[in-house]
C-alpha cells in the first residue's frame, strides 16, 4: 500500500531533505464549538489548487528539471499539500466555516510538458498522471499528505482527493505512452452520442484509458522500470497480487488504478472523492469504484477508531460536465442513451446549472431547489458552484457581484463549492492568460492582509460560512418563505434525532427592522442575530433588531 511506501523510503527522504516536518498546534479556540451533526447535503466545501493555494515548503518548489518557460499561469508556482495544512492549523478554514476541503489530484505528474493549443503547459493541475501510487513532489510527500488528513480532522474538517481514471497524462519526449492495451490514443470526442463521449480521447494527445476492457495486462515497462530504480518494485506487485487475489478482478486497466486510488483512502482517512471527467468512463467503473473506496473507508475506521470523526459514510461527488441537474433531473441525456449516475455510486453531482439558476432573485432559487432536492421520490443531492477551475463562463467573472455570490451559494440548499478566493475577490481575468488559466492564479493572501475591502468581504463570506456550518438546516433542510417585503424566510430540519430551525433575513432596512419569525421561536425566547452578533428577545412572533447590516441570521440563544 502507499502507506508501506511511505515507511520503506522515509530514511531516504530525510537523507534528500525532503520531508521537514513542523508540528502544528491545535487549539481548542480553532475548531468549530458547534456540535450540530455533520451532512454532506449542508456541508461547505472548499475548491482548491493545490499549486495555488499557498507554499508551505520552497525547497520542493521545483522539480524533474521542469524549468522550460512555460505561458502565463502554465507552470508551477509552488502551492502543496504542506501550505494547505498551515492554513488549516491557522484555523483560516473553520473561520470561514469550511467543513471539508477538496483539492486538486497531487498524484506524480508527467515530468515534461506539452502545448494543447493554449501555450506551453506543465501538469500544475494534477490532471496529468504519470504514476498513481506516489506523489508529485512539487506537491509534497506522503507524509505531508498523512499530516494533512490527520490536521484537517482535528479540526473537523473532512478531506475530498480528486480521483482520475480516465486518462494517463499527455506524451512528451520524456514520457513514453502507456502500451495500446492500456490506452487508445483516437478517436478524440465529438459528444453527439454515447459512444462518442465515452470511447474516445477527451483532446488531442490524452491517452484514453480503456476502461471497458477486461483483458488482463501487464504493467507499463516504463512503469516497472521507475519502481525498480526507486526500490519498491516488489511491494507493489505483492499489494497488486493481494488486491486481485482477494477481488477476483482481472488484471484489467482500470482496476490497477481503483487499487491505486482506493489505497489513499485505506492508508490515510481521506473522506470522500470528486470524481473527474465521469461521463467519458463507462457509469459500471464508477460503481466498482465506490464500491472498493466503501471497504477501504470501513477498514481505515477499524483500524483507527480514535480517529474517525463520526459514522458518515465515504463520499463521492462526480463531474458531468455542463449537466444541468435541477432542470434535467437525476438521467444524464447523451443524445441516444440516458445514464444515473446516482445508481452508480455517487452521493451527489457538481451542478453546473447553479451559475445560472442564481442570476434570478432569492426566493425563486431558494424554494425551487428546496422543493427539488427535499422530494422524498425524486429528491438528490448536488454540490452547487458559482466559480471554479474549468468554467469560463463564473457567475462573477469580473468580480462585481461578490457579495451577492456568497450569500446566494451560503444560503442556498445543498452542498456548496467554495472556490478559492471567491472570499477574497481573487482576480478571475489575467493578463496574458489562454484559456482556464486565468481562472487559476495563485491565492490573494496579501490582500486580505492589507486591503480594507478585502477584509470587509471576507467577514461578510465568514459570518455566513459559519452559520451554514452550525446549520444544517440552511442546505439540507424545508425552506419555507415567511415575507416577501420585507424578505423573510425560514429553514427546518427534522433528521433522526436532530432538529435544526433558523430565520434569515435578506435585503433589509439598515437600522431598526422588525422580523417575523413565524413561531419559529417561541414568544420570550432570546435570538441571536450572527450577523451583527447581537441578541434579542421574541415579542409576540417578533424580533426587533437595531443594526448596520441589511442581514439578519437568527438562531436560538441556546
Amino acid at each position: 500500500m502507499i502507506k508501506n511506501l511511505l515507511m520503506t523510503s522515509l530514511s531516504f527522504l530525510l537523507l534528500l531533505g525532503a520531508c521537514k516536518e513542523s508540528k502544528q498546534e491545535v487549539t481548542s479556540a480553532e475548531k468549530p464549538s458547534n456540535e450540530a451533526p455533520f451532512y454532506w447535503e449542508n456541508a461547505s466545501i472548499y475548491f482548491l489548487l493545490t499549486d495555488r493555494f499557498n507554499n508551505g515548503d520552497k525547497s520542493n518548489d521545483v522539480n524533474f528539471d521542469r524549468t522550460l518557460e512555460t505561458a502565463p499561469m502554465r507552470g508551477f508556482q509552488g502551492g502543496d499539500i504542506k501550505g494547505i495544512t498551515e492554513k488549516i492549523a491557522s484555523g483560516y478554514f473553520t473561520e470561514l466555516g469550511i467543513n471539508a476541503i477538496w483539492f486538486t489530484p497531487v498524484v506524480e505528474q508527467i515530468h515534461g510538458g506539452t502545448d494543447e493549443g493554449t501555450g506551453f503547459t506543465y501538469g500544475f493541475h494534477g490532471y496529468w498522471a504519470k504514476d498513481w501510487t506516489a506523489l508529485d513532489p512539487n506537491f509534497g510527500t506522503l507524509k505531508d499528505l498523512e499530516t494533512l488528513v490527520k490536521t484537517a480532522h482535528e479540526h473537523k474538517i473532512r478531506i475530498v482527493m480528486d480521483a482520475v481514471i480516465n486518462h494517463t497524462g499527455p506524451v512528451t519526449d520524456i514520457d513514453p505512452v502507456w502500451p495500446e492495451n492500456w490506452v487508445r490514443t483516437s478517436p478524440k470526442c465529438e459528444y453527439n452520442s454515447y459512444e462518442t463521449a465515452v470511447h474516445c480521447t477527451l483532446v488531442e494527445n490524452l491517452p484514453d484509458i480503456l476502461t471497458e476492457s477486461d483483458e488482463a495486462v501487464d504493467l507499463p515497462e516504463a512503469l516497472v522500470q521507475k519502481w525498480k530504480n526507486e526500490g519498491r518494485y516488489e511491494q507493489e506487485m505483492n499489494e497488486l497480487d493481494a488486491f486481485f487475489e482477494r477481488t477476483g478482478y482481472p488484471r484489467a486497466p482500470r482496476f490497477y488504478i481503483i487499487k491505486w486510488l482506493s489505497d489513499f483512502v485505506r492508508d490515510y482517512g481521506i473522506d470522500g472523492f470528486r470524481a473527474d471527467t465521469v461521463r467519458h468512463i463507462e457509469e459500471e467503473v464508477w460503481l466498482e469504484f465506490k464500491t472498493e473506496c466503501d471497504l477501504a473507508f470501513e477498514q481505515w475506521k477499524k483500524e483507527n477508531s480514535a480517529e474517525v470523526l463520526d459514522d458518515t459514510d465515504f463520499y463521492m461527488v462526480g463531474e458531468v460536465y455542463d449537466y444541468d441537474i435541477i432542470s434535467s433531473g437525476k438521467s444524464f441525456d447523451f443524445g441516444d442513451v440516458k445514464v444515473n449516475y446516482y445508481d452508480h455510486g455517487f452521493d451527489s453531482m457538481i451542478n453546473f446549472e447553479f451559475k445560472k439558476s442564481a442570476t434570478g432573485g432569492y426566493e425563486e432559487l431558494f424554494a425551487t431547489y428546496s422543493d427539488t432536492l427535499n422530494n422524498k421520490e425524486k429528491g438528490f443531492q448536488v454540490l452547487n458552484y458559482l466559480t471554479s477551475h474549468d468554467d469560463g463562463n463564473p457567475f462573477d467573472k469580473e468580480r462585481k457581484k461578490t457579495y451577492e455570490t456568497a450569500t446566494k451559494l451560503l444560503l442556498s440548499p445543498g452542498t456548496a463549492q467554495v472556490y478559492y478566493g471567491d472570499e477574497t475577490a481573487r482576480e478571475l481575468i489575467i493578463e496574458g492568460t489562454q484559456g482556464d488559466a486565468t481562472l487559476r492564479s495563485f491565492m490573494n493572501w496579501e490582500a486580505i492582509e492589507s486591503d480594507a475591502q478585502t477584509k470587509e468581504l471576507l467577514a461578510h463570506w465568514q459570518k455566513l460560512g459559519v452559520f451554514r456550518r452550525d446549520h444544517p438546516a440552511i442546505g439540507a433542510g424545508q425552506h419555507s418563505n415567511i415575507s416577501m417585503a420585507p424578505y423573510i424566510f425560514k429553514r427546518e430540519l427534522s433528521k433522526d434525532t436532530f432538529t435544526d430551525a433558523v430565520v434569515i433575513g435578506l435585503d433589509l432596512e439598515t437600522g431598526v427592522k422588525s422580523i417575523n419569525v413565524a413561531n419559529v421561536f417561541v414568544s420570550g425566547a432570546e435570538v441571536h442575530d450572527a450577523y451583527s452578533n447581537t441578541f434579542a428577545q421574541v415579542k409576540d412572533g417578533t424580533v426587533t433588531l437595531d443594526t448596520p447590516y441589511s442581514i439578519v441570521l437568527l438562531e436560538s440563544k441556546n
